[in-house]
This record gives structure tokens, C-alpha cells and sequence, in this order.
């Protein structure tokens, strides 16, 4: 569980859950059809920049700068 106002890279994911595999957990976060109850638009690369989003990057930045509030 990332808490609301928080982020995750996929590897710290990867490497919580499994396999050391961000690869895995980023394909598994694409296939998430409920990102609001399943927050993977808290997902985000190692190097801080947000990554994919299957609703778009603005709707993952407006997510998060919301939950930042």
C-alpha cells in the first residue's frame, strides 16, 4: 500500500512484492481498470519523472497534485 500523498518507483514495488522486476509491475499497472481503487497513478520511475498512465499523464499529475493537497 503507497499512503495517499505518496509515490513508489516500480522497483521498490518489484522489489517489495516479488521478483525485482519494474518491467512486471509496469505491465501490471497498465492493466489496472480501477485506478482510483487501485491507486497505480502513484507509480512512478526511479529517476522521479511520472512514466506511463493509462488515462493520461495530466490526469496522473492532477492525481497526485490533488492528493498532495
Amino acid at each position: 500500500k503507497i499512503p495517499r500523498g505518496q509515490t513508489r518507483s516500480y522497483g521498490e514495488i518489484a522489489d517489495q512484492i516479488c521478483c525485482n522486476s519494474a518491467r512486471a509491475v509496469g505491465q501490471a499497472i497498465g492493466a489496472n481498470p480501477v485506478a482510483l481503487l487501485v491507486p497505480c497513478h502513484r507509480v512512478i520511475q526511479k529517476n522521479g519523472s511520472l512514466g506511463g498512465y493509462r488515462w493520461g499523464i495530466e490526469t496522473k499529475r492532477a492525481l497526485l497534485d490533488w492528493e498532495a493537497q
